[in-house]
């Protein structure tokens, strides 16, 4: 793969643009083969949810998603202030030895699992200043996301439809303007349900895309994380092919003049 074509996120490059949520699946061992057949090098962890070293004694995800195979992505899904994501954060960077790289999300309804925009820009101005390398779930605002990324945010992650609604991408022009005006990457978070909608979203333009339900609730986790790598690179490929023009109808080949009939 061409060092141009990689993506490059706090100064790690990666080839694959899938990354990959870890709950929601019957055990241990179907995600780390739904994960190995996604092909997926980021892998988002729920730090108040999955146990990786805080519970003694307990099944451990890192033994099936090791450190050094995976780069292991904390993330602060079930907080609702500020103050509980800053807080997980840094018992994330605690229990894996100073790692620094983190998702953050603050969500503002339990339903929806939308996030609360005001305690995002709180929370992540605390973890930038503590030296955290923050990739960010946030509405599809192209302004909030523009000054997330001035904030200092390594990636800005909007979503394109509801958590774990599946209802695909929802919001194809924001997130065109969202892209247009980036500098870091941006990577569609929350509401794929299946390839064609990762294939659409790369097509727009996105640096990338997570997904978690999308695969662990699928009839068969493993198959649709293959699918979902391959619709990835397919969307990827097409985008830099350049699709051809939209039109009502045929345009021939040939003139049509002098023609005998």
């Amino acid at each position: 793969m061409a060092a141009e074509d990689l993506l490059h996120i706090a100064g790690r490059a990666y080839a694959s643009r899938l990354l990959v949520g870890t709950g929601k699946y019957k055990d241990h061992d179907e995600t780390r083969r739904a994960i190995v057949a996604s092909g997926a090098q980021i892998v988002t962890v729920a730090v108040r949810r999955v146990n990786i070293g805080q519970n003694a004694g307990e099944p451990n995800l890192l033994d099936v998603l090791p450190p050094d195979q995976f780069t292991i992505l904390p993330n602060t899904a079930g907080c609702y202030t500020a103050k509980d994501a800053v807080h997980t954060c840094r018992l994330a960077r605690e229990l894996l030895d100073g790692h620094k790289l983190v998702k953050l999300e603050v969500l503002g309804d339990q339903k929806t699992l939308y996030p609360d925009v005001t305690a995002t820009l709180e929370a992540a101005e605390v973890l930038i200043k503590d030296g955290f390398e923050v990739m960010v779930y946030t509405s599809d605002d192209p302004i909030l996301c523009k000054r997330l990324e001035e904030m200092g945010c390594v990636a800005v992650m909007p979503l394109a439809a509801p958590i774990g609604s599946g209802l695909g991408i929802q919001n194809k022009y924001n997130l065109l303007t969202i892209i247009e005006n980036a500098k870091v990457p941006i990577i569609v978070d929350a509401g794929v349900g299946t390839a064609s909608d990762a294939a659409i979203a790369m097509e727009l333009g996105c640096d990338g895309v997570l997904m978690n339900t999308a695969i662990a609730e699928a009839k068969n986790p493993v198959l649709m994380a293959s699918a979902m790598k391959k619709a990835i690179e397919a969307g990827r490929e097409a985008r830099l092919a350049g699709r051809m023009p939209r039109r009502r109808y045929a345009s021939a080949s040939s003139p049509l003049e002098g023609l005998p009939f």
